[in-house]
């Protein structure tokens, strides 16, 4: 039984990867030259309730969202993704972007955060501001 006056938030998190080029125009090193990198994605929901089976969110459901999303960067150069005409495609704006177009397709469940690491030992978490 949960006491009275204590909040649980549940948190489920899924991970896609995929392979792109890029490179970061105006940066001043090796960087600006296009290069590659295996991204590691991590989406995190988060839950105050579950549902009826017991669940936060489907791990199936977020994973094959997350999959989509991420598909749309697998194999390409992420300079030519409309995503990145105007700023550059650094880490930073992946985990936005995949954030801004996951987010819709969940419904009323909260997106906290996206991941997105570009090296076993680089990555960014991109955490929406509270709405005021």
């Amino acid at each position: 039984m949960r006491r009275k006056g204590r909040r649980r938030v549940f948190e489920a998190s899924v991970e896609a990867d995929f392979d792109a080029a890029h490179c970061l125009r105006g940066y001043q090193g090796k960087c600006e030259r296009i290069h590659g990198h295996r991204f590691r994605v991590v989406a995190t929901v988060q839950a105050r309730e579950l549902d009826r089976l017991g669940m936060s969110y489907d791990f199936t459901e977020l994973k094959r969202h997350l999959r989509e999303i991420a598909g749309g960067f697998d194999h390409v150069s992420l300079n030519d993704l409309p995503a990145f005409q105007e700023r550059n495609p650094s880490s930073e704006n992946i985990a936005s972007t995949i954030f801004h177009e996951l987010q819709p397709r969940l419904g009323k469940v909260k997106l906290a955060w996206v991941e997105v690491w570009e090296s076993p030992e680089s990555h960014v978490r991109y955490i929406p501001e509270k709405e005021e």
